[in-house]
């Protein structure tokens, strides 16, 4: 069985850094994506990251290129999302998700709302609160 598990979210006043982990389990092939996406209250879920797997390219959209990080550790199965520069804006529930390769990942940062085929695995999330 296909798991993420997300971790790491949490209050942080706006200039600080969280660093957001997404553990996946179950998966028998290693050609694909993890995207991180995140969903404000009250607004549609928007993308934020993709990772690809199989040859670790990385895309990030332009609301947070610069401050965040993808990045993964594959001993232990864990892709990361590092974040600096934190603003309030930032404010959201933050999901992984398992996707069917990379382009299809970077396809769905600008519409998450849309399935492109293919693996399609999603995380509960872990908040992120952001004070100003």
């Amino acid at each position: 069985e296909v798991q993420l598990v997300e971790s790491g979210g949490g209050l942080v006043q706006a200039g600080g850094s969280l660093r957001l982990s997404c553990a996946a389990s179950g998966f028998t092939s290693d050609d694909y994506a993890i995207g991180w996406f995140r969903q404000a209250p009250g607004k549609e879920r928007e993308g934020v990251s993709c990772l690809s797997t199989s040859d670790g390219s990385t895309y990030y959209t332009a609301s947070v290129k610069g401050r965040f990080t993808i990045s993964r550790d594959n001993a232990k199965n864990t892709v990361y999302l590092q974040m600096n520069s934190l603003k309030p804006e930032d404010t959201a529930v933050y999901y992984c998700a398992a996707l069917g390769g990379f382009a299809k990942c970077v396809a769905r940062l600008t519409r998450p709302d849309r399935n492109y085929g293919g693996m399609n695995y999603w995380g509960e999330g872990t908040p992120v609160t952001v004070s100003s």
